[in-house]
């Protein structure tokens, strides 16, 4: 049975959650006292983190479910998911993170963060509306 090559693509975002997850719980927490990071920026980052996991896991389940019927809408959705991690998740980190690298220029990322939530929004639509079309 050969494996569909999104697996390495959901793989790779999962391990990236993981590892940033771990960043976050020790060396960001750690740098709390320093002020180069605040509380908000800390729990900005795990919102990432956890968002660009939960889609890792839904995009897991997509690609399962299209084994069993094919839908463009699922394939909207796995798409919208992958761009909202990109979005969502990427912007937050550098924005949660820019004092700490010295980069106060990323705040011009501030508006990307909301563009990859209405990519999720768009890609759970996606899914709802995939299931409910084969039913």
């Amino acid at each position: 049975m050969k494996l569909p090559k999104q697996f390495i693509t959901i793989g790779l975002l999962g391990a990236i959650a993981v590892a940033l997850g771990a960043l976050g719980a020790h060396a960001l927490k750690n740098q709390l006292p320093s002020g180069l990071i605040t509380t908000d920026q800390l729990n900005g980052f795990d919102t990432a983190v956890k968002y660009q996991m939960y889609h890792a896991l839904a995009m897991f389940a997509i690609v399962l479910l299209k084994n069993n019927y094919q839908s463009k809408f699922l394939n909207y959705a796995y798409n919208l998911f992958f761009i909202g991690i990109l979005l969502f998740s990427g912007s937050l980190y550098f924005l949660c993170t820019r004092n700490l690298i010295g980069a106060e220029w990323l705040k011009f990322l501030g508006p990307v963060t909301p563009l990859g939530g209405l990519c999720f929004v768009a890609g759970w639509l996606c899914l709802s509306y995939s299931v409910y079309k084969k039913s």
